[in-house]
């Protein structure tokens, strides 16, 4: 497989959470950075784009402009530090995600990109793997809050459904229980 690069979006204000850094939050003994990182771990880079954190070695730090300007603004700043065909692109709150899905959606890349499918039939925008050149170009100038949708579903991504588990994404108190 060609080698690519991870784009882990971690600036989120976590509002349903009560404000907190959903990165340092901790589900099964881990915090969510860790399990995304975990899942990246042969990209050939990975670029948090988020809050830097010290503790965290090996990885490339990103802000967006400004902070907190949704996640299109997060993927520019990211792509910025791609330099590979292929990129992959996770939201950090994504305990459930393995190699094993990263694998299979870099599998799935045609022309343009693959994305997560949940068990309801939606695309998990924040679950997928792109060719770098087509997802820069869909990128507009001016990424501040516009919706992922409108950037990355005129791609025409594969899809490629979720295992059990997969998509759990964490939003919510209630979500932090299994």
């Amino acid at each position: 497989m060609a080698s690519w690069t991870a784009v882990v979006l971690a600036g989120g204000r976590g509002s349903r959470l009560g404000g907190v850094d959903k990165a340092s939050v901790v589900v099964g003994g881990r915090t969510l950075l860790d399990h995304v990182l975990d899942a990246v771990a042969l990209a050939r880079r990975t670029v948090v784009v988020g809050p830097r954190k010290d503790d965290v070695p090996g990885v490339t730090w990103a802000r967006e402009d400004p902070p907190g300007g949704g996640p299109v603004a997060g993927l520019a700043a990211g792509l910025a530090h791609v330099a590979t065909d292929l990129v992959v692109v996770l939201a950090v709150d994504q305990p459930g995600l393995t190699r094993s899905t990263v694998d299979r959606l870099l599998a799935a890349v045609g022309d343009t990109g693959a994305v997560l499918v949940d068990d309801e039939g939606r695309s998990q925008w924040l679950i997928g793997a792109w060719r770098t050149g087509p997802l820069r170009r869909a990128v507009p100038a001016d990424p501040r809050d516009v919706s992922l949708r409108s950037v990355l579903g005129p791609l025409n991504p594969a899809a490629v459904t979720a295992l059990p588990g997969e998509a759990r994404d964490v939003d919510t108190p209630r979500d932090l229980t299994p």
